[in-house]
C-alpha cells in the first residue's frame, strides 16, 4: 500500500495560500497542463492569486501540498489570457477596480494520486461559500481538456462560442453557475479535473 493511498481525505486542510505554497502549486500545475500546452510561467500563475487572495485556496494535509484552486474577479464571458500576469494587459486595472459580480474560478489542480476522494469538491465548496459570502453572484470558468461534463454535473451551464479556438486548447468551454444555486455535489472523474483541463479528478483552469 502506498503512502497516497494511506492518506485520510479527512486529513486535509482548506486554507488560504501562504507564500511557501508557490514552489508546489507551480509543480501541480506544470504537471497538470504543461503536456496540454496550457501551463502558465510562475509569475503569471502567482498574479491570479495576488488580485484576489481571499479567492484563492491551497488544500494541505500535514506533510504535503496537495491541490491549490485560483479564482478572481471578471466579467462575465471573459477569462485571463494565459500568456499574461493580471495587471499587464490594457485595461486591467479598470476592470479589477468596478466591482463585478462574477468570480471566475481560473484554475483547480488536486495532486494525481489524491484524485477520485471528493478533494475538489471540497476547494469547490469552499469557493462557493465564498462568494455567497462576498455578495458575488456568478462563478464562471473555462473548461479545457473534456472536463465539460464534470463541471455540468457541478452545476455549471456551457456558454458555447465564448472562448476563441485555441486560446484554451481544441475542446475549451466556457460555463458558468448562479452563486446561490451551486452546490459541489457532483460525480468526479478519475483523471484530470480543472475548469482548465478535465477537474483532473481535482483540477480546473
Amino acid at each position: 500500500m502506498t503512502h497516497d493511498a494511506r492518506i485520510r481525505h479527512t486529513d486535509a486542510r482548506v486554507r488560504h495560500i501562504a507564500e511557501g505554497d508557490w514552489d508546489g502549486i507551480a509543480a501541480l500545475e506544470s504537471r497538470a497542463y504543461a503536456a496540454l500546452g496550457l501551463s502558465e510561467e510562475p509569475a503569471v500563475l502567482r498574479s491570479r492569486a495576488h488580485t484576489s487572495p481571499a479567492t484563492c485556496f491551497a488544500l494541505a494535509f500535514p506533510q504535503r501540498l496537495a491541490g491549490y484552486l485560483l479564482a478572481l474577479p471578471y466579467p462575465m464571458f471573459q477569462y485571463p489570457d494565459l500568456s499574461r500576469a493580471e495587471g499587464s494587459t490594457e485595461g486591467a486595472t479598470e476592470r479589477i477596480a468596478v466591482p463585478w459580480r462574477n468570480l471566475h474560478l481560473h484554475d483547480l489542480v488536486v495532486a494525481a494520486p489524491l484524485r477520485g476522494r471528493g478533494l475538489a469538491r471540497r476547494l469547490l465548496r469552499r469557493l462557493t461559500a465564498t462568494a455567497r459570502a462576498g455578495g458575488y453572484e456568478q462563478i464562471s470558468l473555462v473548461a479545457v481538456a473534456g472536463s465539460e461534463s464534470f463541471w455540468g454535473a457541478n452545476g455549471f451551464a456551457p456558454h458555447h462560442g465564448v472562448v476563441p479556438p485555441g486560446a484554451y486548447g481544441g475542446q475549451a468551454v466556457y460555463m458558468s453557475r448562479p452563486v446561490r444555486a451551486g452546490r459541489a455535489e457532483g460525480p468526479e472523474p478519475a483523471g484530470a479535473a480543472s475548469p482548465g483541463p478535465a477537474p483532473h479528478d481535482d483540477e480546473g483552469e
